[in-house]
């Protein structure tokens, strides 16, 4: 009985013994609080500016009541004189009108005072633009792109009135699309090719139609100077 008490311990003991403990699984990688930063994006690549540069092209041309000329984010800035008829104001007058002119790098801005109780009338089709390009006629407010090769109306000046407007060269219009804008190209460049244009003349030759006769009023100006802004 003793024996057999002995044996049955015996080989409990070494089938407990053969057994090792249960392998353990491999540990998982540490993890990091801190993520890899996503890669960085290309550099962006600044395309030019299309408000700058003599190619630059506006809509109409807005009335510049600064001391200078110019839009306000332009790099250079434009000084300009009259010399014909000569003038430190930019004005003329005889006794049927009275002139007022505002040369900008945009457009060449006018007022026009009737000084007489009749009325009169800016033929368009018999005034000019003088320019480096030559002599073409002239674009108004109301000039369109359509107007390129037609006939503009006369513009009516009534008695002892005043009208305003602004002029550039007709070849300068853009063609719109499918909108009603009037757009155009500058009259000069505020960036920095602007020093190209000191001493450049340009001008018109606005031919009013006073009473029984037509009667042309030439005006010449130059670009006297160009600064940084």
């Amino acid at each position: 009985m003793k024996r057999a008490v002995l044996a049955a311990w015996l080989a409990a003991a070494l089938a407990g013994c053969s057994s090792g403990p249960e392998p353990k699984s491999p540990a998982a990688p540490p993890q990091s609080d801190q993520q890899a930063p996503p890669p960085s994006p290309p550099p962006a690549i600044s395309a030019p500016d299309p408000r700058t540069g003599f190619t630059q092209i506006v809509v109409g041309s807005e009335d510049s009541v600064g001391a200078i000329p110019g839009s306000a984010r332009a790099r250079y800035a434009y000084r300009f004189k009259q010399i014909e008829p000569g003038s430190d104001r930019f004005t003329f007058q005889d006794r049927d009108l009275s002139f007022y002119f505002r040369p900008t790098p945009t457009a060449l801005r006018f007022q026009v005072e009737n000084r007489q109780s009749r009325p009169v009338w800016i033929d368009w089709d018999r005034s000019s633009w003088s320019g480096p390009n030559g002599t073409e006629k002239i674009a108004h407010a109301t000039t369109r792109w359509s107007d390129r090769y037609g006939t503009q109306s006369p513009t009516q000046i009534v008695g002892l009135q005043r009208y305003s407007d602004y002029m550039f060269p007709i070849g300068s219009l853009v063609d719109p699309g499918a909108s009603g804008q009037q757009l155009h190209r500058v009259l000069f460049p505020e960036d920095q090719t602007a020093v190209q244009y000191v001493d450049q003349a340009f001008g018109v030759d606005l031919v009013f139609h006073i009473e029984d006769r037509y009667v042309s009023y030439p005006f010449r100006f130059k670009v006297a100077s160009v600064v940084p802004r």
